[in-house]
């Protein structure tokens, strides 16, 4: 297969259309456990403490970490997926959901031992060509080899958790630019090309009914908000 690296916009693209972590069933306290847990790690790792995972051992969170840079890199717009601490978010989900361990050790060690019979190292140490290698066999399903399936199958899921954390994060969420929650001190109406689609304009609003088309005849027609001002 041609060498192809993946890029941010393309994961961004692949994960568009996939269910984010969708073996998962989070409240939302648990969403903000997960967020504080990552916070406080990388906290207090700039505080020169580094973090101990709970579920990984050391060389399965380097693997981690290395896999998940692969799949978010560092860019000209934001961090990678280890800078928004994507493995810390892995190793709590791990433990919180112990149904989820199998897959991921399983996993890693699948990708270890491809590196060692491939390229006699581990995927850790191993070079930026030989990991990507690896990756085009199974990050692409539809042109991955039968024999890769066990691959195919981890990275889809490892994908998935990895996108997860990152767009949870305050980094992912950045990046995102996402403008939820921010005060408008000026409110413009809807966009144009919104009306468009919807089939009204503002120049047919009625200030008495409060609708954006003239008024029907029923009077049982649910009527529209006014636009802020």
């Amino acid at each position: 297969m041609t060498d192809r690296k993946m890029n941010r916009r393309e994961a961004v693209q692949l994960l568009a259309a996939l269910p984010l972590a969708s073996t998962l069933r989070w409240p939302t306290a648990e969403q903000d456990n997960a967020r504080r847990f990552v916070e406080t790690a990388l906290k207090t790792a700039a505080e020169g403490i580094p973090f101990a995972p709970r579920f990984f051992t050391a060389a399965e969170f380097r693997v981690a970490r290395v896999l998940a840079d692969m799949i978010i890199p560092r860019d000209e717009r934001s961090g990678s997926a280890s800078d928004a601490g994507v493995p810390e978010f892995m190793d709590f989900i791990m433990i919180e959901y112990p149904s989820e361990q199998a897959w991921m050790r399983s996993g890693l060690s699948w990708l270890d031992g491809q590196s060692q019979s491939r390229f006699s190292r581990s995927f850790a140490t191993a070079t930026a060509r030989e990991r990507e290698a690896i990756l085009n066999d199974i990050a692409w399903p539809a042109h991955a080899p039968q024999s890769m399936t066990d691959g195919v199958n981890f990275f889809n899921r490892f994908r998935d958790l990895t996108s997860s954390g990152f767009w949870s994060s305050r980094i992912g969420v950045k990046d995102l630019q996402y403008r939820g929650n921010e005060f408008v001190p000026e409110w413009n109406g809807c966009p144009p090309a919104a009306l468009r689609k919807l089939g009204v304009s503002y120049d047919k609003f009625d200030p008495k009914g409060l609708r954006l088309d003239p008024p029907a005849a029923s009077s049982d027609v649910d009527t529209l908000s006014p636009p802020l001002t």
